[in-house]
């Protein structure tokens, strides 16, 4: 078959190179993909991504070259109407290049919605958003793997349903491989995400607010860092919801997501200090406005109403719910309740923790760190202890390692002091930033801090000893270690923040 004069080009040379040779390179990353089962990242981004693009490219300098060439040849020629295209069909060369194009479309055509479709899904898929850029997103997609949304891929949470939304994650997205390539990308990733989607689009698809739960019982072990590594049971009764069902959200933890009430707030770029809260009730008209009470440090109330307002949702509380990173006395304790670490090891609990405590510069450092840290902590302090349970120490070490990779990132610098976890109060502030008896209202009311409002105490103390009190009653803590009364006026955070 003879082609156009037009096309004997070296543009149109060159759009058949590349278009041929990306034709085949797709050809073989589908195959491997497909027939051979190739489980590769890279080998999906060219297959559907890189490579077709390449294609485009190709096929359109095809005509580009021909049409260029065209306007050489008639260059000069006095009669304007030559310049027209005329299709002659009794012109074999002509017949020829209409099938040739013909045919060449019609693949060009089906491969492209193929190709689109399948990089759609890609763009969408776990890997895709936690493999690619593998050193930034590591710890994201580490945690997102350890975490109760292990199932749920990333797109259904960060971009949700809706052109929308897909359009702005993806003009972001190119943002951020833009700061990869240029290495200017932030580390750790800052938090948190001013655009990310309301929750009630994304959270509440599987978590709807009509779906009331009632109180839970909750059993939590903690091991103290002494010679018998010492554990420590707290057992509350969750007030989540109202004592029955029927009663839907009109009491306990999620009474704050009511559909009848909603609560507004300001707060600071990161929402951990929030000096002003509004209470305001949809069926009765009431409003109520809290204010923190120590105006030398947070803004007044002046300041304030010139800042954004922001309308309390899920993730106000549950601003971990996917990439959590635990802290060290966090992930021992559950160590040692799991039974992957040995109790009987006397003072495990406390080589553990120094071992922890340093700031590792890389991962390979930490292992190394973690693994000399607590045979030093043994051989010089405690040698007959190391001859003793060496097997049950260095078996300590590779899970203290497998936890510490879960949950510490050094070249990201991420750990759990980056990202605060505002449900609970223990680590972090949490609930605290406005329960704190110091968000006053013009007419004396405060937004209480009594423990009481969302959990009571049915069970604590010692393994062997634990003492209890009924299910509907409750009784004062105990502090595990003795601390006089400081534990009453001093937050949680303010101890076990900064200890390691």
């Amino acid at each position: 078959m003879k082609l156009p004069r037009t096309y004997y080009n070296y543009i149109s040379y060159l759009g058949s190179i590349i278009a041929i040779i990306a034709a085949f390179a797709i050809t073989f990353f589908v195959i491997q993909i497909n027939f051979f089962q190739t489980d590769n990242v890279y080998f999906d981004l060219f297959a559907y991504l890189v490579t077709p693009g390449f294609l485009v490219f190709g096929l359109i300098l095809i005509p580009t070259g021909m049409y260029l060439k065209k306007r050489k040849l008639k260059k000069g020629l006095p009669v304007s109407d030559e310049k027209l295209l005329v299709i002659n069909l009794r012109d074999p060369q002509t017949r020829n290049a209409i099938l040739i194009f013909t045919v060449v479309t019609i693949f060009f055509v089906i491969a492209t919605v193929i190709g689109s479709y399948k990089g759609f899904h890609y763009t969408e898929s776990v890997e895709f958003c936690g493999k690619l850029c593998h050193k930034v997103m590591e710890p994201e997609y580490v945690a997102y793997q350890h975490s109760p949304h292990a199932r749920v891929k990333c797109a259904e949470c960060h971009v949700g349903e809706g052109a929308d939304f897909y359009v702005k994650s993806k003009m972001s997205g190119l943002r951020q491989v833009y700061k990869y390539i240029l290495g200017t990308y932030p580390r750790n990733i800052e938090t948190p995400i001013a655009n990310l989607r309301p929750a009630r689009e994304t959270c509440e698809k599987c978590h709807w607010p009509q779906k009331f739960y009632t109180n839970k019982i909750r059993s939590q072990k903690y091991y103290l860092a002494d010679s018998a590594n010492t554990e420590w049971d707290v057992i509350m009764k969750m007030r989540i919801g109202a004592d029955h069902s029927a009663l839907g959200n009109t009491e306990g933890i999620h009474w704050h997501i009511n559909n009848d009430v909603e609560i507004t707030y300001q707060a600071d770029e990161k929402r951990q200090t929030i000096p002003w809260v509004r209470y305001f009730n949809k069926s009765t008209g009431k409003e109520i406005v809290f204010v923190e009470e120590d105006t030398s440090i947070h803004p007044t109330v002046k300041e304030v109403a010139t800042t954004e307002k922001r309308m309390m949702d899920c993730m106000d509380c549950h601003n971990r719910p996917s990439h959590e990173y635990f802290s060290p006395p966090h992930y021992v304790n559950e160590l040692f309740a799991g039974n992957r670490i040995d109790t009987k090891v006397p003072y495990l609990k406390s080589a553990a923790m120094e071992a922890t405590n340093d700031l590792y510069t890389t991962k390979d450092s930490a292992f190394a760190g973690i693994n000399d840290q607590m045979i030093k902590y043994y051989k010089e302090g405690y040698p007959a202890l190391f001859s003793k349970y060496e097997k049950e120490i260095k078996k300590a070490v590779t899970a203290i390692q497998e936890e510490f990779s879960y949950n510490t990132f050094p070249y990201m610098r991420v750990s759990y002091k980056k990202y605060p976890r505002n449900i609970g109060h223990f680590e972090n502030k949490g609930c605290f930033r406005c329960h704190d008896d110091k968000h006053k209202s013009s007419d004396g009311k405060v937004i209480s801090k009594d423990c009481n409002l969302c959990h009571t105490l049915i069970g604590q103390g010692q393994r062997d000893s634990i003492k209890y009190s009924p299910i509907n009653g409750t009784m004062p803590f105990i502090h595990p270690v003795d601390i006089g009364e400081d534990w009453k006026t001093t937050n949680c955070s303010n101890c076990h923040f900064e200890m390691f």
